[in-house]
């Protein structure tokens, strides 16, 4: 559809943004779909955040926001969101601008996150579940597993400090499953999930050993890349069903559109999800 003086306008906030896959897949279902809206990236520079939030937010036809680095907890910061995993994480992805200009706050990154062990039919209630780093992934996943009742949560993290404060954040949602783990060894876990960024780099270090996970445990990696990691290609070689990251970003895009208010869109995907997978990692 053209871009007209009647266009509701969204924005994808980051500082680099040109790396964001975002633009092509939502502009592509605006289209598909007859909405009259579009999804423009804008390389926002930290330090400009504040003064883009009091400004740049009161044009009446901006609909809302995607946030992804440096933005993520900043935000958080200065919007407090109430969503529990938001407020656990200490981050935000996305900004919605109601009417009367009120900004709403949300974090979607463990909702995919939970939603992509829902798609391959793996259960953490009552199992238990190691997350390797606490950084911003980790927050996000930790709290979205927390919500499951799984029997154990633990939490292990190069800086134990940071672990504690997270499992210290945890408890409301999963009490005494929340635990911090004294080391990276996957051994007598039923979910490992590796949330550092080693991988992302050829003469990375694993996070773990991949010996020393169950035979009939899962294993997930948050790294978004098109290819398998290392650990993923290590495990698979053991024959243990390991998943990829990438499933995270695509269930998150259904609860971004609903929650930007494009709720007809959000529910034609709901039950087939192939179609975005196929735009953002094309075969």
């Amino acid at each position: 559809m053209p871009i007209t003086g009647s266009t509701r306008v969204f924005y994808i906030l980051g500082d680099p943004v040109a790396q964001v896959r975002a633009p092509e897949v939502y502009n592509q279902l605006f289209q598909q779909h007859g909405v009259d809206a579009v999804l423009v990236p804008l390389k926002l520079p930290a330090a400009a955040l504040p003064g883009f939030l009091a400004h740049g937010m009161s044009a009446e036809n901006v609909g809302g926001f995607w946030a992804t680095i440096p933005h993520k907890p900043a935000l958080a910061d200065i919007l407090k969101p109430t969503d529990p995993v938001a407020a656990i994480a200490g981050a935000v992805n996305a900004v919605k601008r109601h009417p009367d200009g009120r900004l709403e706050a949300a974090l979607f990154d463990g909702i995919g996150f939970v939603k992509g062990l829902d798609h391959f039919g793996i259960d953490v209630k009552g199992r238990r579940v190691l997350v390797v780093g606490a950084g911003g992934g980790g927050q996000a996943v930790a709290a979205a597993v927390a919500q499951r009742a799984p029997a154990t949560l633990a939490i292990h993290n190069r800086s134990p400090e940071r672990a504690q404060s997270l499992v210290e954040r945890l408890q409301p949602l999963a009490g005494g499953a929340a635990v911090v783990a004294g080391s990276a060894d996957p051994a007598g876990f039923d979910l490992v999930v590796n949330c550092t960024s080693l991988g992302l780099k050829p003469d990375d270090a694993l996070p773990f050993d991949p010996a020393r996970v169950d035979a009939d445990a899962a294993v997930l990696d948050i790294l978004m890349t098109r290819e398998p990691t290392p650990l993923l290609r290590a495990c698979r070689a053991r024959g243990l069903r390991a998943e990829a990251g990438f499933e995270m970003l695509v269930q998150q895009i259904p609860e971004y559109l609903r929650f930007f208010g494009f709720d007809i869109i959000s529910q034609s995907l709901q039950s087939n999800l192939d179609g975005v997978r196929s735009m953002l990692y094309p075969k």
